[in-house]
């Protein structure tokens, strides 16, 4: 791993050739200090040089080893993980799980062993016997709109999911789902998309951080860009934070301005 910006020369010497520490990582991509009652939004996404954010539906055949250190780092440093619905019926989705290697950081920054996972969704059409939902370390929560079908609401408040209104009708508003889960003292927030909600985020212009990991790989195809639905009136111009360097992968951070 080689820290390619911001860099100087002896701390190119130092880390070029080796694996990094999760310390190291963690140290990297930490989240800036908030203002009281402040939040900080970061995505995380992986594309392949020609754009494709997954290949066969699933982003895991595009991401590496390091990518995947990274995607744990990130998950560790998190109050709460947001990821759409979609995305939970596609990859999987487990609950977080406590690191002992996070142990420490996460008690003396005041967080529990483990982020919650926030799922947004209109329709809640989810499976509610899936660990997801059974037993997480921190329970699930379900970001939905006040018009959401009364039974699936029933449905996941029996499985032991908190349910978290964020939208007047049935549709969630992106905006107003990162003031509620930050009014629950989940203020570190990791959305992981997909490209759907991503695209959500970006034009409620609720982003605050974009962590790209850009697999050397083509693809061609129609797969699915790392952001999709509505576009925006201007483009939202970022400023690089960081970059990392792997096997040729290059591990991306660019903050809002």
């Amino acid at each position: 791993m080689r820290r390619l910006f911001p860099v100087t020369d002896q701390t190119a010497a130092a880390q070029a050739g080796r694996e990094w520490s999760l310390d190291e990582l963690a140290e990297a991509y930490a989240y800036p200090a908030l203002d009281e009652g402040a939040s900080w939004l970061r995505a995380n996404m992986v594309s392949t040089l020609d754009g494709a954010a997954q290949h066969d539906g699933r982003s895991q055949p595009i991401s590496g080893e390091t990518d995947m250190r990274i995607f744990g780092t990130l998950r560790a440093l998190a109050d709460v993980v947001v990821v759409g619905a979609e995305t939970v019926r596609q990859e999987g989705y487990r609950p977080a799980r406590a690191r002992e290697a996070f142990a420490a950081r996460r008690a003396a920054s005041g967080q529990g062993p483990a982020p919650a996972v926030a799922v947004v969704t209109a329709s809640l059409d989810l499976d509610f016997t899936l660990p997801l939902f059974t037993s997480p370390l921190v329970p699930t929560l379900v970001v939905t709109g006040a018009a959401a079908p009364a039974d699936r609401v029933a449905e996941a408040v029996k499985a032991g999911a908190e349910v978290v209104v964020a939208g007047d009708g049935a549709a969630v508003d992106p905006a107003r789902a990162v003031r509620e889960l930050a009014g629950r003292g989940l203020r570190r927030q990791l959305t992981e998309g997909g490209p759907r909600l991503l695209g959500q985020l970006v034009a409620a212009d609720a982003l605050d951080e974009l962590c790209l990991t850009i697999s050397p790989m083509l693809t061609a195809g129609d797969a699915q860009r790392i952001a999709g639905g509505p576009s925006v009136t201007v483009p939202h111009r970022l400023v690089p934070a960081c970059v990392l360097e792997e096997a040729g992968f290059l591990f991306t951070s660019y903050r809002r301005i």
